[in-house]
């Protein structure tokens, strides 16, 4: 019983912005410090593409201003977000963050075998296992196979920060917010509505660009799924194990090619 009760406030606790939002801090300072290691600069240089995407407004209203605000809304918000939480629910644990990073390494390393398993049965095993052999086999964000290991570790981390706060937290929830506000529909059609459509635009997402990739069905297609994946799991788990997740498996993916 007491097994239980741990357990039920583990999984509760992990999606509370205190433990949330936290875990994934380190994720944004090692980005951002090694982007900036590797570029010299906090403007130009090879940087994940959701990254420079959300900072691109800010650049083109204030330059170098602009990326001093950006930085200071995001930590600003959340810092915010973690206070607020602590306040009504208490001190932070360490212990949840130990098993937080226990449960994102498991999700990342079954996660490549369960999207390509879902990706070859929509597509059909045979269609998709020609795909592989033919070097259709996606990359689920790495990156150009050209760049240097600390350059894909560095967009890696990236993607797990930035691509999760722009395609699962503003695109995703803004769509399930704007079909519940807009058309009425019910949560569960509005969040389906967000979900799906989220994960077209995350999969064409890494599609554009100097370092895009080529475009073929099998990748499409298997990154589409992960946008899926990627989206109930954080619905389920909230923004920190998602982010680190994500992160990890293409850091795993990295190290590995």
């Amino acid at each position: 019983m007491t097994a239980a009760l741990s357990s039920n406030r583990y999984w509760r606790a992990a999606r509370a912005p205190r433990y949330s939002l936290t875990f994934a801090l380190p994720l944004l300072v090692a980005y951002e410090v090694l982007a900036f290691t590797l570029t010299h600069d906090a403007l130009t240089g090879v940087r994940n593409g959701a990254d420079v995407m959300l900072k691109s407004v800010f650049v083109l209203l204030g330059g170098r201003n602009g990326l001093i605000a950006f930085g200071v809304l995001l930590v600003g918000t959340g810092a915010g977000l973690v206070w607020r939480d602590r306040r009504h629910a208490g001190p932070i644990e360490g212990r949840v963050f130990a098993l937080m990073l226990l449960e994102s390494t498991c999700y990342a390393l079954i996660f490549g075998l369960v999207v390509g398993t879902l990706t070859g049965i929509l597509l059909h095993p045979f269609h998709y296992a020609a795909a592989l052999a033919g070097g259709g086999a996606p990359q689920a964000g790495v990156g150009p196979a050209g760049l240097s290991l600390a350059t894909q570790l560095m967009i890696s981390l990236g993607a797990g920060i930035y691509e999760e706060l722009l395609f699962r937290v503003l695109l995703v929830g803004g769509l399930a917010w704007a079909a519940r506000r807009g058309f009425g529909w019910s949560a569960g059609a509005a969040g389906l509505f967000a979900t799906v459509v989220g994960a077209l635009v995350f999969s064409a997402f890494h599609y554009m660009g100097p370092y895009a990739d080529r475009l073929d069905v099998a990748s499409f297609t298997f990154r589409a799924v992960a946008g899926v994946l990627f989206s109930g799991l954080y619905l389920l788990r909230g923004f920190g194990i998602t982010a680190w997740t994500h992160a990890l498996y293409d850091v795993f993916l990295a190290v590995a090619a």
